[in-house]
């Protein structure tokens, strides 16, 4: 079987914004329609096993540990609007969905990644975002990362020749040159290929001789590489077969017509005769 686990706060994002590009007014729950309406596209591709993780809240952990850390200020109140809807409308379908409060969404798409790899009877894990922190779960051509937008599938090979490192360091990599969507700023006059070169020759930031880092800056990359190191523990599921989609709830047709696509009852119906 193969997994797909999903970004859902990122797709959400994608469908917003993509939509304002033909719409003067922002429809009220677009995004949520199309997200959805990916989803559905996923299942009538032949995926069985999805999961979608979202974002409940914007703030986490992290937030304490670097002022400076992403926060939820500045998100459109139009597209706020729309991360429970697209929750509740994903559990109608019938999806499992990780909302995350105190982790991130994208510590619940490394939990779950990990969690099924150890499943032999998972041939591969599809991780669906283009954000680079996912590049750390990356594990040969097993578990990959898909960016949809670029149709770029990339394995352990293909994060490597991205940035220079490969998966297991990318939290070392994210340290040193930053990562602005997260809100840190990595460190001073260290770019990409400075920080691939230092990796290649010490390895992880904590082997790095005073040379390399000083003091102070060896204290910010311990700290920046904590921030850009997602967590792998989060307890989402205990056997793939939770991620098994099996049709969605009696609500979904109330749901679809709230978000103004009644469209999907039809194609999600016929998705789920198919499989009876």
């Amino acid at each position: 079987m193969i997994v797909h686990l999903v970004d859902g706060t990122y797709e959400l994002f994608r469908h917003f914004y993509g939509l304002r590009r033909f719409h003067k007014k922002d429809p009220p729950f677009g995004a949520v329609a199309g997200v959805l309406g990916t989803i559905v596209q996923m299942l009538e591709g032949g995926a069985t096993h999805i999961g979608v993780a979202t974002d409940h809240v914007i703030e986490s952990f992290r937030n304490a540990l670097w002022p400076g850390y992403k926060t939820g200020a500045g998100i459109e109140p139009a597209l706020w609007a729309q991360f429970q809807p697209l929750e509740q409308a994903l559990v109608a379908m019938g999806v499992a969905t990780w909302p995350m409060v105190e982790l991130e969404a994208d510590d619940a798409l490394a939990s779950a990644a990990h969690l099924a790899a150890r499943d032999a009877r998972v041939e591969k894990v599809s991780i669906w975002t283009p954000d680079k922190d996912l590049a750390q779960c990356v594990v040969g051509d097993r578990v990959v990362q898909v960016d949809r937008k670029s149709g770029q599938i990339r394995d352990e090979e293909g994060v490597h020749k991205k940035f220079g490192v490969p998966p297991a360091f990318i939290p070392d990599y994210l340290a040193l040159v930053g990562d602005a969507a997260d809100g840190f700023p990595g460190i001073k006059g260290c770019g990409a290929k400075t920080a691939a070169r230092l990796i290649a020759s010490y390895g992880p930031i904590e082997q790095f001789p005073r040379t390399a880092l000083d003091g102070e800056q060896r204290t910010l990359a311990r700290l920046f590489k904590n921030l850009a190191t997602l967590r792998t523990d989060a307890p989402l599921f205990r056997s793939v077969e939770a991620l098994r989609w099996r049709g969605p709830t009696p609500t979904f047709a109330s749901v679809a017509e709230r978000i103004g696509d009644i469209k999907l009852v039809k194609r999600v119906d016929e998705l789920a005769a198919k499989l009876s």
